[in-house]
């Protein structure tokens, strides 16, 4: 069976594996796609079998695949680092400031005839305050949990 993608690395090319493989802040992900391409590079002779490298790095056959598909397709450089985002990540919806709010109101006393706040409550009285404008219920909790706040 003929393979589709054929790695085979000039010395140059696996200098730079090694200077990346041993570098000290190298992350994880890009020493294992180091070591994959080490492992299939067909001029150093025979290779192991897809699977036999998974195992050896600690990966999925399927990351070996896409490593070696971009290898051949984007170069070296492009595989050895990540990819850059095209477009910004969404900006957090809750900043420092309506956060405090938001946890300044958990805080403080239930309405009157509750016992305690409820998610559903801390919602419909941060739109009553005009804290925000609209806001879920989920993004409110996640809010509370993330400073490990319980209502309870």
């Amino acid at each position: 069976m003929n393979k589709k993608y054929v790695v085979k690395l000039n010395d140059q090319e696996r200098g730079r594996l090694q200077q990346v493989l041993h570098t000290k802040g190298t992350s994880r992900g890009i020493r294992n796609r180091c070591l994959i391409l080490m492992l299939v590079d067909e001029s150093q002779g025979a290779i192991p079998k897809q699977m036999e490298i998974a195992q050896r790095v600690g990966v999925s056959d399927v990351t070996i695949h896409h490593t070696v598909k971009s290898y051949c397709t984007r170069g070296l450089e492009a595989t050895l680092s990540y990819r850059k985002r095209s477009e910004p990540g969404t900006p957090a919806i809750i900043t420092g400031e309506l956060e405090a709010r938001i946890i300044a109101l958990a805080c403080s006393e239930p309405p009157e005839g509750y016992a305690r706040w409820t998610v559903r409550l801390l919602t419909r009285r941060v739109i009553e305050l005009n804290i925000m404008e609209a806001v879920g219920r989920e993004t409110i909790r996640t809010t509370l949990k993330k400073r490990n706040l319980s209502l309870t």
